[in-house]
């Protein structure tokens, strides 16, 4: 089905302006520019702005499944980052209605070569359009193609890893509160050593019979610019099913310090290159410190299972998460993937709404340019893994070329990993579907059809400020459920209930709990079509 006609007559003309200068130029001029650097005589008197910078961004393309065209443009007016473009377009093509612009972008979709900015120009009504050419170039910048790849392959995925099977149905509902009484407890540990001072609070249950029980110890790493409360909502259902949680503060990343940070083209000025490494020897650390106070008379005396852990973790977090579990760092390969970026001037807004002028790269997402902050350690391989570490749930994890192309197959533990499909900071394509197909062992992957990258956080604050735009509140609850549901299930395989919890392991139970806005799917494999997929993505 069409959702919207092309129009009758195509742009071929473009009236440039910068300022009072107009200047009219054929679209084939800038699409020639795109591919060759050619500048025609109409584009030189813009010279200084078509930069080799813009020249790589007007060059990115979207490659689209002509079947699922439509049903990506119908998904992706309901995401969040929609409107948000669709007014940066507006700026960018004064005299020209958002209805059209939209109408534009849905037949660019469809091209044979992809969605690129030159199509939508090419799609917009009239023989003539009128842009702005320093807002078209600030669009320009900004596209994130990997973002839009991953966003693109929403339809895809959920169409192929559905299931037919009859309406799920078990004997209880793990994402329903456990009969425990959680009693929460605030520790301060001070690591002499790498002079860090860390932070962890203790949700356990005040039943004496958890004492020395079979259950894992399970500890939340916050992502990048969060704090310890992030996945607060799972710590307390973890400890009500009588599983003590440790939910572990990393000074290096945390709130406070990110918010302190300066801002420049340098990733390095928000984040510590050592915090790659400082992540995951923060929770080795606290292990340690665990070990002391399990075997010491009082409230938390054999509440501490330090021997079988898993690890919960988010983004950044979600990185050590792996990293603990045995994926080795290839420093080498990031530098030379961070070598290629191209430079570009991008405005963002800081989390206290101001705008920071911010002398970045052209990069497939933030994440991606933030992970470079670790191509200045000084080694080449490094290994994190913790043997004391037995599963990790990485939820949309920080990856990117941070393992190279072989180093998550160095995990042999079970793992899960959440993929959502509209995360602008870690795009999915990039950051956890390539990632989920090299992991080595027993591992599942939850994929949130719909969710950003904010959407597992705890009811509150977290995302309302951001620059990018984060489905939150009432509509990401289904998949707060979920996740509560499946990290229980999960977990519980260390121990002898494992059986009891399968069924919410599967494919039926996340469907289940699928809303229009958001579909949630759970596997253990990806189809050959999406693998297929996600071969051609990786292509420049």
């Amino acid at each position: 089905m069409t959702l919207i006609s092309a129009p009758a007559i195509a742009s071929e003309r473009l009236r440039l302006r910068l300022g009072p200068f107009e200047q009219s130029v054929r679209v084939s001029d800038l699409d020639r520019f795109a591919r060759t650097g050619e500048l025609s005589s109409g584009l030189k008197p813009f010279s200084m702005l078509l930069t080799s910078s813009v020249r790589d961004a007007l060059s990115q393309r979207l490659q689209l499944d002509p079947n699922l065209a439509d049903k990506f443009i119908e998904n992706w007016l309901r995401s969040p980052m929609s409107q948000q473009l669709l007014t940066a377009l507006g700026r960018a093509i004064p005299g020209v209605t958002i209805d059209q612009i939209q109408a534009a972008v849905a037949v660019a979709a469809r091209q044979a070569n992809g969605l690129t900015l030159i199509n939508i120009l090419r799609a917009i009504p009239g023989e003539t359009v009128t842009v702005d050419a320093s807002e078209a170039i600030a669009v320009a910048l900004q596209f994130n193609p990997t973002y839009w790849q991953s966003h693109a392959l929403g339809p895809l995925l959920e169409r192929e890893l559905s299931v037919t099977s009859p309406q799920f149905r078990a004997a209880f509902d793990p994402a329903i509160p456990g009969e425990e009484r959680v009693i929460k407890q605030t520790r301060t540990f001070r690591d002499r050593q790498r002079e860090r001072r860390i932070l962890v609070d203790i949700y356990y249950s005040d039943n004496s019979s958890t004492q020395n029980s079979p259950n894992p110890l399970v500890v939340l790493s916050h992502g990048f610019g969060a704090d310890r409360t992030f996945l607060e909502y799972i710590a307390r259902h973890l400890a009500s099913h009588g599983i003590t949680v440790a939910a572990i503060e990393h000074p290096g990343s945390n709130f406070n310090t990110v918010s302190k940070a300066s801002v420049s083209d340098n990733p390095s000025s928000l984040i510590s290159p050592s915090e790659f490494l400082d992540g995951s020897k923060d929770i080795s650390f606290l292990l340690d410190k665990l070990a002391e106070l399990n075997v010491q008379p009082g409230s938390l005396q054999g509440k501490f299972n330090t021997q079988q852990v898993s690890v919960i973790g988010h983004s950044l977090g979600g990185y050590t998460a792996l990293a603990l579990a045995g994926s080795e760092l290839n420093l080498d390969e990031l530098r030379q993937s961070c070598k290629s970026l191209l430079r570009a001037n991008l405005t963002r807004t800081s989390a206290n709404g101001e705008n920071i002028s911010l002398n970045s790269s052209i990069l497939p997402s933030p994440g991606e340019w933030l992970q470079c902050a670790a191509a200045n350690l000084p080694n080449n391989k490094v290994q994190l893994r913790d043997d004391r570490v037995k599963s990790a749930i990485a939820l949309n994890p920080l990856v990117g070329q941070l393992f190279g192309k072989t180093g998550l197959k160095k995990v042999k533990i079970p793992t899960l990993i959440l993929a959502s499909t509209e995360d602008a900071f870690t795009p999915a394509i990039r950051h956890q579907l390539q990632p989920f197909t090299q992991i080595g062992g027993n591992k599942y992957l939850l994929t949130a059809i719909g969710a950003t990258h904010l959407s597992v956080g705890n009811p509150g604050n977290y995302g309302r400020n951001t620059f990018l735009k984060e489905r939150l509140g009432e509509d990401a609850e289904p998949l707060r459920q979920l996740l509560k549901g499946v990290s229980l299930a999960f977990i519980k395989q260390l121990t002898p209930e494992a059986k009891t919890y399968e069924p919410f392991l599967t494919p039926a139970y996340a469907q289940s709990l699928s809303t229009p806005e958001i579909a949630l799917r759970l596997n253990a494999a990806l189809p050959p079509i999406v693998s297929q997929w996600l071969n051609l993505a990786a292509v420049p």
